[in-house]
C-alpha cells in the first residue's frame, strides 16, 4: 500500500486503524471530534479548519422547506467534502431524528409511532420498518438516526409516551429488533456491545435515553426517576441489553435524573454500568444541549458542564451552536488536569470506531442510486401493514350479540366528522417534518377520510364535516357515523399533561354524533385518554389508532372487514388520571382496559402470546 497510513487502509482491522489515527491527532483535533454541531453552523471553517466530527439537524432543521432527498444529499455531501479536505481527512457523521421513518424528510414514508408498534407485538415488523427507514435515510446522505427510543413509559402524562413501545419492559425488549433493521443483523458470533453497521444501506442507530426517562415522577419530562437500582435495572436498563446484543453503535443520555442525580453527569450509570458492566464499546452521546442543564441558568458555568459530563463518560456532545467555546474549554480542562487525557482518548477511540465500522472512510458520500426508495410503494405498503396490525379494538357493539364492526362498504350514506378525519399532520404527530409536528398537509400520504372514500362502494355517499353541529343531522338519514378525534401534535415537554381529556372538544363531538347516529369512534393519540363512562355507553364501537403516520388505508383495511383486528394494548388504559401511575402488576390495578386488552371483530377477547 506504499505510504498509505494504516487508518486509510480498509484491509487493516478496525482497532488497528483506530489506534493509528488516534496517534496522529492533536488535542484540538480530538476535542473537535467530540462536538456535534447544528447544520446551520456547519461551514468550511468548522468542518475543515477545526475538523468538527459530527453534524445534526436539530428539531426538524432542513436545507429548505419541502427539501427533497437529493437536496439533503447535496448539502451533506458538500459538508463531507469540507471534512475530508481537513488535515487528517476524517469524515463527519450526519445525524437526524428519523424516529418513525425518515420523519424530517418531506415525502418520506412515515410509519406509526412506537406506541403503535408496541401494540403489534411484531418484532419482525419492527425490523422491517428499521430496514426501510435506513434505506430512505441513507438515500438523503444521512448516516445516523437518533433511534430507537427504548424508554419504558410508566405514566402516560409524560409527553414522550408515544415514543415508547410499552409500559412493559419485555414488550420493549421484543421491539428492539428495529436496531437490526436499522444497522443490519450482526453475525451470531458478534461480541455484544461492539458496534455493528452492515453496509451502505444501513444506518448508525442510537438507543435512547439512558436511562429511566420513562419512569420520572408524575411523568414529568426531564424529571426525576425515583427508584432503587434494582428497579432501574429490571425495568429501564433491561431493553439496552437487547440493543447491545445487536451491536447498537451509540447510546444517548437522558435529560432526566435518577434519584436527583442528572444522567448527563452520572458516572456510575454511564461509565461504570453502561461502559463497564454492560461492555458497551460504541460512543455515548449527549442529548441536544443536554450538558447545559448541569448549571443554572442553563450553561452559565460551561466549563463545569463540560467537565462533569465528559468525566461521567459522555463521548460526543450535541453542542449544537457554541462549538468554538466547547472546543476551547475542553482543551483548557485537559491542559489543567481537570479532565484526564485518557478520558479524551477513550472518547475519540469510540467515535472513530463507529466511523470505521460504518464504512464512512470508504464511502463518505451519499448513494444516489437509493433516491427512488424514498416514499416508495413497497415502504408505504409496509407502513399500511403496520397500521393494520397496530389498531386496538376496545368496543364493538352495544349488544353483546350484535357486533357493530365490520362496517358495510355499500352503506347508503356515511357521515365522517372530527378534527382528525382529514389531517395528515395529526395522524403523524410529533417528530414529523418539524420537531413538534403540526396539523394539515405537512407531507404526502393518505388521510382517514381519503381512505374511507377509496374503500366504500361507488353508490355510497360520504358526507364530511370537521366540526359538526345539530344542523348536520337535519333531513339526513345516515347509515352510520365515523368520528375521528384525538390529540394535537406535540413533542417532549409540550406534550406533558396532567389533564388527559380528549382535546379540541373531542368528547362533545362524540356525544353530539353518537346521540343521533350509530357511531364508530377512532381515537388518534399517543397514549390513553380519558373516556368518560357516558361516552362509552353512547358509542357503538371504539378503536385506538394511536399515531398511524401517512398510510391511513391500513385503518380502513380493518374497519371494513378485509383484515381482522390484531392489536393489543401496549399500555394500561386508566379510568381516571387520579389513578396514575397505573401499571400491570400494581396492587390496586383497576384499569378501564388492562395491558394486553384487545377485541376481535366477533367480540372475542384476544389473548397475549
Amino acid at each position: 500500500m506504499g505510504d498509505l497510513p494504516l487508518y486509510k487502509d480498509p484491509a487493516q482491522p478496525v482497532e488497528t486503524r483506530v489506534r493509528d489515527l488516534l496517534s496522529r491527532m492533536s488535542l484540538r483535533e480530538k476535542a473537535a471530534q467530540m462536538a456535534q454541531i447544528e447544520r446551520s453552523v456547519a461551514t468550511p471553517h468548522s468542518l475543515n479548519r477545526l475538523a468538527v466530527g459530527s453534524v445534526l439537524s436539530a428539531g426538524g432543521s432542513a436545507p429548505r422547506e419541502q427539501a427533497s432527498a437529493a437536496d439533503w444529499a447535496d448539502m451533506i455531501d458538500e459538508m463531507q467534502s469540507w471534512a475530508l479536505s481537513s488535515r487528517l481527512g476524517i469524515p463527519i457523521i450526519y445525524g437526524s431524528d428519523a424516529v418513525h421513518g425518515h420523519s424530517n424528510l418531506f415525502g418520506a414514508t412515515i410509519f406509526p409511532h412506537n406506541v403503535a408498534l408496541g401494540a403489534t407485538r411484531d418484532s419482525e415488523l419492527a425490523r422491517k420498518i428499521g430496514a426501510a427507514t435506513a434505506v430512505e435515510v441513507r438515500a438523503s446522505g444521512i448516516h445516523y438516526t437518533f433511534a430507537p427510543c427504548v424508554a419504558v413509559c410508566r405514566d402516560p402524562r409524560w409527553g414522550r409516551c408515544y415514543e415508547c413501545y410499552s409500559e412493559d419492559p419485555e414488550i420493549v425488549q421484543k421491539m428492539t429488533s428495529i436496531v437490526s433493521g436499522l444497522q443490519g443483523t450482526p453475525p451470531e458470533d458478534h461480541p455484544a456491545g461492539y458496534p455493528f453497521v452492515a453496509g451502505r444501506n444501513s444506518v448508525i442507530a442510537c438507543a435512547k435515553h439512558f436511562v429511566g426517562d420513562g419512569g420520572t415522577d408524575k411523568g414529568i419530562n426531564e424529571g426525576d426517576a425515583i427508584c432503587t437500582f434494582d428497579e432501574l435495572e429490571r425495568i429501564h436498563i433491561s431493553p439496552y441489553l437487547n440493543c447491545l446484543a445487536q451491536g447498537v453503535s451509540t447510546v444517548m443520555v437522558s435529560y432526566s435524573k435518577w434519584n436527583g442525580s442528572p444522567l448527563h453527569a452520572n458516572r456510575f450509570l454511564v461509565n461504570d454500568i453502561l461502559k463497564g458492566k454492560l461492555g458497551f464499546k460504541g460512543f455515548v452521546i449527549s442529548d441536544c444541549q443536554g450538558i447545559d442543564r448541569l448549571s443554572n441558568p442553563h450553561g452559565s458555568n460551561y466549563r463545569y458542564c463540560i467537565s462533569a459530563s465528559i468525566n461521567a463518560g459522555i463521548d460526543i456532545v450535541m453542542v449544537p451552536f457554541r462549538y468554538g467555546q466547547f472546543v476551547e474549554d475542553l482543551i483548557f480542562l485537559v491542559e489543567t488536569g481537570e479532565i484526564p487525557m485518557s478520558r479524551i482518548n477513550d472518547a475519540v477511540e469510540r467515535i472513530l470506531r463507529v466511523k470505521f465500522v460504518a464504512g464512512l472512510f470508504e464511502h463518505p458520500f451519499s448513494d444516489r442510486s437509493l433516491l427512488h426508495t424514498v416514499g416508495c410503494k413497497e415502504h408505504r405498503e409496509l407502513a399500511r401493514e403496520a397500521v393494520r396490525k397496530s389498531l386496538v379494538l376496545l368496543k364493538n357493539g352495544k349488544d353483546s350479540n350484535r357486533p357493530f364492526l365490520p362496517l358495510d362498504k355499500k352503506a347508503r350514506k356515511v357521515l365522517v366528522v372530527g378534527t382528525h378525519a382529514n389531517d395528515i399532520g395529526y395522524q403523524c404527530g410529533g417528530w414529523t417534518i418539524t420537531w413538534h409536528g403540526n396539523r394539515g398537509k405537512i407531507t404526502t400520504g393518505t388521510t382517514i377520510l381519503e381512505a374511507i372514500k377509496e374503500t366504500v362502494g361507488e353508490n355510497t355517499e360520504v358526507i364530511y364535516e370537521e366540526r359538526p353541529s345539530a344542523a348536520t343531522f337535519v333531513d339526513q338519514d345516515f347509515t352510520f357515523a365515523i368520528v375521528v378525534v384525538g390529540e394535537v401534535a406535540y413533542a417532549e415537554f409540550l406534550g406533558d399533561r396532567s389533564n388527559l381529556d380528549i382535546p379540541l372538544n373531542g368528547a362533545s363531538t362524540i356525544s353530539l354524533v353518537a346521540s343521533r347516529v350509530p357511531t364508530l369512534v377512532i381515537l388518534i393519540s399517543g397514549r390513553p385518554l380519558v373516556l368518560e363512562p357516558y361516552l362509552l355507553d353512547e358509542i357503538d364501537a371504539l378503536v385506538a389508532a394511536w399515531l398511524p403516520g401517512t398510510e391511513a388505508s391500513g385503518i380502513t383495511d380493518v374497519l371494513f372487514g378485509d383484515h381482522e383486528f390484531e392489536g393489543l394494548l401496549p399500555v394500561t388504559w386508566f379510568r381516571t388520571v387520579g389513578q396514575l401511575p397505573l401499571n400491570a402488576g400494581n396492587n390496586l390495578y383497576d384499569p378501564l382496559f388492562p395491558l394486553g386488552f384487545g377485541l376481535k371483530m366477533g367480540l372475542d377477547l384476544q389473548t397475549e402470546d
